[in-house]
């Protein structure tokens, strides 16, 4: 199927007007381009492996707004520029206003993405999503099943290969771990595959909910294994309470340095006395930064290690 995608050119702050104004007409759920830098909580709010790159910030705004009934082009169109020179003429600076029509083929922008990630394998344990099949050379090794869903990481990422690596040395059959900004579960759900005896994961997206079931269930995780808690570890009293203190074997943490931070002073009262921090998503030269908070907090660093341009930062509170 195809559609028409009639792109505005305006600027970010006539953004919220122009939508507002074209969606009288007809026309939602604009798709939004700019170049406006993540605020300090959005970077919060990024549980992810990398953040985007983007370039400064011109002003500029692309809005696309997307028809299926392509009979409606002349008149959509003649009503998208007549609705932008009635803003002009109350002295609204809409930038540019130009408008541009295509054609766009039906796109499924929920499994478009399925495409670029495949099987790979981390030391000795296949990682597998749920539309490709073990081949049967492979039936023997240790196999994770898992689909991350649209808003969260493979596994494929260096920062979450170091993860890994720690847990597989670290994980015992009396392990409690907590993992922080859980995503898709991987860590949490590959730690109780390697023998972890239970798992608790925090994370600020109502997404994970999904995700991690979905990924428990095609690995064989019964529910009383794993609980996943939505909420602000590092600001919210209530979900450090429900939590708990003091009793995680480990605690790990894939995020971002600048996330890190603000974490570890809060996240060592989860520590048992003995208990394993371990820490990525740490970007070359950032490492420091992480290892000065973990000693402020009063951990002792015991490994630093590299992958590209990541790092992991592994820590114990004696």
């Amino acid at each position: 199927m195809k559609w028409l995608r009639f792109r505005v050119k305006t600027t970010v702050e006539a953004e919220d007007i122009v939508i507002s104004t074209l969606y009288d007409i007809g026309l939602e759920g604009a798709q939004i381009e700019d170049k406006v830098p993540l605020t300090a909580l959005e970077k919060e709010q990024m549980f992810v492996d990398i953040l985007p790159e983007t370039e400064e910030d011109d002003g500029v705004a692309y809005l696309s707004f997307f028809v299926e009934d392509l009979s409606k082009k002349e008149e959509l169109l003649k009503d998208i520029k007549n609705e932008l020179d009635d803003l002009r003429s109350f002295n609204i600076d809409i930038g540019e206003g130009t408008v541009t029509v295509t054609e766009t083929e039906d796109i499924d922008w929920i499994n478009n993405w399925k495409k670029y990630f495949h099987q790979f394998t981390i030391e000795d344990v296949l990682v597998i999503p749920s539309w490709e099949e073990v081949k049967e050379e492979d039936k023997g090794k240790f196999i994770l099943h898992i689909d991350p869903g649209t808003a969260f990481g493979t596994g494929a990422h260096e920062t979450t290969q170091l993860c890994i690596r720690e847990l597989r040395k670290y994980v015992t059959p009396q392990t409690r771990l907590l993992d922080v900004g859980t995503g898709s579960g991987i860590l949490a759900v590959l730690s109780l595959m390697f023998g972890a005896e239970k798992a608790v994961g925090t994370d600020l997206d109502p997404c994970a909910v999904d995700a991690v079931r979905d990924n428990m269930e095609q690995n064989g995780i019964p529910d009383e294994k794993f609980k996943l808690l939505i909420g602000n570890i590092i600001t919210e009293k209530q979900v450090q309470d429900e939590v708990g203190y003091e009793c995680y074997d480990i605690v790990v943490a894939n995020i971002l340095a600048d996330v890190l931070v603000p974490l570890t002073p809060v996240i060592v009262n989860q520590l048992k006395h003995g208990g394993v921090y371990i820490t990525s998503g740490i970007i070359e030269g950032k490492e420091k930064i992480v290892i000065e908070a973990m000693e402020k907090a009063g951990l002792t660093v015991k490994e630093v290690n590299s992958q590209g341009e990541w790092r992991s930062v592994t820590a114990v509170r004696e």
